[in-house]
């Protein structure tokens, strides 16, 4: 609260970035709240000085000079991870309100990019649990309406024919059911339940992948305690959980890079106008057909409808040689230990697919 007598309003600092980096902001508003407990002249100095900086590419750390009294000189170094994607997100929140089975069920209906409510007594509940289920969509990106806390006053966008990811309060429970909602997956965060599903939830996802992905989370803690030894790792349960599914990803699309460039399109379609969008020149029924597994073929070809596989491959076009991130780097060590042969016809690509899921915890 702002010093004086009467009515005063609290005071509120608040950084909007269209960049995950909460532990670099975070730094950012402890100095900002430490000036301002000296005076509030000192703030607006020390955000000049951040703002006139360049914000530091992944991996980097930049140094702000600022001047406080009593201290003179400060330096502050400002580091922003190489990967950020973790960061913020509590996994744990996600586990103790769901089971395992229900959670995987919810993984598969986003997958298809399918409607899906979230429901929980608490803002917090419903803010970590959304947050941490689009954070296991990586390397996959949530193209839709995606809006953690709905409120009331909006709760008509659930009634939208389009995909979405939304979280209700439990009070809003009563009004959700007069409203005419059409396929949608409703998740109960508070009691572990479906209150409403399609009931093929557990039949999207290729079992055999299903069931290794449910055997590695299962033994999440276990796992976490044998890299808690590594002192790279900024938090061993998100890094066990994110693996997993990574690891998941890479056993269904790590063979993607085999695929771009070149088409699998007839000369007649390839034959367009100058004046025609470019195509793509992902291989997509190529892509598709090189899975030696029925059931994985059968999820691809729903699934590479989805706008995040466009943005997915759409993605890669473009930066090519640019993208270094952790799917990138698994899904290499994965082609890596592939032989020659399954390497150029990948006709055996998956030839593991039923094994128990390697968890990989070198960075």
């Amino acid at each position: 609260m702002p010093s004086g007598k009467g009515r005063r309003l609290p005071e509120v600092y608040c950084i909007v970035s269209r960049l995950g980096c909460f532990d670099l902001f975070s730094k950012i508003l402890d100095e900002v709240e430490k000036r301002r407990a000296i005076s509030p002249a000192l703030v607006q100095p020390f955000m000049r000085g951040i703002m006139e900086a360049p914000f530091p590419a992944p991996g980097r750390t930049i140094s702000i000079k600022n001047f406080l009294p009593g201290s003179g000189t400060e330096v502050i170094e400002l580091c922003r991870p190489s990967d950020s994607r973790l960061e913020h997100v509590d996994f744990e929140c996600l586990f103790s309100s769901l089971s395992l089975r229900l959670l995987l069920r919810v993984f598969a209906s986003l997958l298809l990019e399918r409607r899906v409510i979230f429901t929980a007594d608490k803002l917090s509940t419903l803010s970590k649990c959304c947050h941490a289920i689009v954070a296991l969509l990586y390397p996959f990106t949530w193209q839709h309406t995606y809006i953690p806390v709905l409120p009331p006053s909006m709760m008509d966008i659930v009634c939208t024919p389009t995909p979405f990811i939304v979280g209700l309060l439990s009070s809003s429970l009563a009004r959700l059911k007069e409203l005419p909602l059409e396929e949608v997956l409703v998740v109960d965060l508070g009691n572990s339940r479906f209150l409403r599903q399609m009931d093929d939830e557990d039949s999207i996802l290729p079992h055999k992948l299903q069931a290794a992905l449910e055997h590695v989370l299962e033994r999440r803690k276990e796992l976490a305690c044998d890299v808690a030894d590594h002192p790279s790792e900024p938090s061993s349960l998100s890094s066990v959980v994110s693996e997993a599914f990574v690891r998941f990803f890479v056993e269904i699309v790590g063979h993607y890079s085999l695929f771009m460039g070149g088409s699998d399109r007839d000369e007649e379609s390839s034959a367009s106008s100058s004046s025609s969008p470019t195509p793509s020149s992902f291989q997509r029924e190529a892509f598709r057909k090189a899975v030696s597994s029925k059931s994985l073929r059968r999820f691809l070809e729903v699934f590479m409808e989805t706008q995040m596989f466009a943005g997915f491959v759409q993605e890669r076009e473009l930066r090519r040689q640019g993208l270094k991130g952790l799917f990138e780097m698994r899904a290499q060590d994965y082609l890596d230990s592939l032989p020659g042969s399954e390497n150029r016809g990948v006709n055996k690509f998956l030839k593991g697919l039923g094994h128990k899921m390697k968890f990989l915890s070198k960075k």
